[in-house]
């Protein structure tokens, strides 16, 4: 008896020790910490984008901690350690780990990316999400980056866009013709077909540039965001329709190679944190922009809606800019065709829930 007890005790303890010599290894692998860089074509202050609920800074404190700290991503804003409109390069390259800004940014170099950042005549925050989450949009953004090496989420939603800040009152498609303006994306090619004249700055040299004259009209985001660049300073007139941006979503590209070194845990936490992101920026531009409009107001602000006669005019030369690019780039065609598709799909839904809700039943 003593001889099969000790044998058994043998056995189990051998058993152990094998187990411990076979998990040791993904124990190790684990815990190995990660350390990352993320650029972004944001200042520094820039509420939603670089602080606050649902900005990039957030993301990355949001993913460290539901790390452990295994995966520490140190933030640089815009210029800090790369030109703001250079990050996607930076990631692409692997100089950095990871790129934040809005994909029209980087419309010269993939115009079809800009489907996945803002679509002029598009799709709502709900409508965008369905097709991300639900749609193969994500699936489809990341075949997009394949061939520059990176893989990218969304992380942020300001819903729809206010049209502008202008230093005089558009009362006709006139009004445009030789208008300086600072407006990024697929947007801008439909106003320069109306005589537009386009810029693209980043949101840091938008005051200046407006203040001194040297744009006429500049778009940046909504009220909130709007009112900490001090934009209400430096024009009068506010205009809405958010036909430009009836949403805008903020991206995090991240370098392949770093994202295939990952553990599927961090891989999980990384894709959550970007998801809970997109919806707490949201969630925060609702609850603010109506606070920071009242105070604009307040102090001189005026605001304006564009003409149906206006808006008219830049939705049939967007359908211009549409077709022209899907023919000259097959990507392009491939995303534009599945994003309308869907968009065709979610409206027949939307037209008879928030369409009547809003037109009906909304303050009543």
């Amino acid at each position: 008896m003593k001889r099969r007890e000790f044998l058994k005790k043998g056995t189990v303890a051998t058993a152990a020790a094998a187990a411990t010599t076979v998990a040791a290894p993904a124990v190790v692998r684990a815990q190995e910490k990660y350390e990352w860089k993320l650029t972004t074509a944001f200042p520094p202050g820039a509420i939603m984008y670089s602080t606050g609920p649902g900005s990039l800074s957030v993301l990355c404190d949001t993913i460290r901690a539901m790390s452990g700290g295994r995966l520490d991503i140190q933030i640089y804003h815009g210029g800090e350690l790369v030109p703001a409109f250079e990050g996607f390069d930076a990631a692409s390259q692997g100089i950095v780990e990871c790129n934040g800004w809005v994909s029209y940014f980087g419309a010269g170099k993939v115009p079809a990316a800009q489907f996945f950042g803002a679509v002029p005549f598009g799709m709502s925050m709900q409508g965008q999400n369905a097709w991300f989450y639900s749609g193969g949009g994500i699936d489809l953004w990341h075949e997009v980056y394949e061939p520059f090496n990176l893989v990218a989420f969304p992380c942020g939603n300001t819903g729809v866009q206010m049209t502008g800040w202008f230093n005089k009152e558009i009362n006709s498609v006139a009004d445009l013709d030789g208008l300086k303006m600072r407006i990024p994306g697929l947007a801008g090619r439909g106003y320069a077909r109306l005589g537009v004249d386009v810029r693209l700055l980043p949101g840091g040299e938008i005051f200046p540039a407006l203040e001194r004259g040297v744009i006429d009209a500049a778009e940046w985001v909504g009220p909130a965001q709007d009112q900490v660049l001090g934009l209400n300073k430096a024009a009068k007139y506010y205009y809405t329709t958010g036909w430009h941006e009836p949403c805008t979503v903020t991206e995090f590209a991240i370098n392949k190679t770093a994202w295939e070194s990952l553990p599927q845990d961090l891989k999980d936490i990384v894709y959550h944190a970007c998801a809970s992101s997109n919806l707490a920026m949201h969630s925060h531009a609702e609850a603010v922009n109506g606070i920071a409009l009242d105070e604009m107001v307040a102090s001189g602000t005026e605001t304006r809606t564009l003409p149906l006669d206006v808006v008219a005019a830049l939705r049939k030369e967007m359908d211009g800019v549409y077709e022209e690019l899907a023919g000259g780039d097959p990507v392009f065609a491939k995303v534009m065709k599945s994003y309308f598709d869907f968009k065709e799909k979610h409206d027949k839904w939307a037209s008879l829930s928030e369409g009547v809700w809003h037109s009906q039943l909304r303050g009543a």
